[in-house]
């Protein structure tokens, strides 16, 4: 018995580490749990700001503004119902939607993560 309890305790351990080892960071803050990379608004904000990789998900505001605000050592500088904007170390993560796709000029009803590096 005590064999089995072990067997199954090391599988749930295993599990979780390998969940955990898939989570994506970007200049050392975790990306939100399945948003996929937008390359160009990712391009179009380094233009503008240095460092920058955007991200997009369909989940709401509200829930992305929830994860950056508990993740350790954050700054929450901003929330609203549209957006938010939160401090980790050097690194800048606003939350925004709707958002405009600056290449095409449509606006977008999904959820943008913009993480910025700042210049230092």
């Amino acid at each position: 018995m005590k064999l089995r309890t072990l067997t199954v305790l090391f599988g749930v351990v295993l599990v979780a580490g390998l969940l955990l080892a898939g989570a994506e960071d970007k200049y050392g803050v975790r990306v939100y749990d399945g948003a996929k990379y937008d390359a160009g608004a990712s391009t179009f904000v380094a233009q503008m700001a240095g460092e920058a990789s955007c991200y997009r998900t369909p989940d709401s505001v509200s829930k992305v503004d929830s994860f950056y605000s508990k993740l350790p050592g954050v700054t929450v500088v901003s929330t609203s119902a549209k957006g938010g904007m939160f401090k980790i170390g050097g690194v800048t993560v606003t939350v925004q939607s709707p958002w405009r796709d600056m290449k095409t000029q449509s606006i977008n009803q999904d959820t943008l993560i913009s993480i910025v590096k700042s210049k230092n």
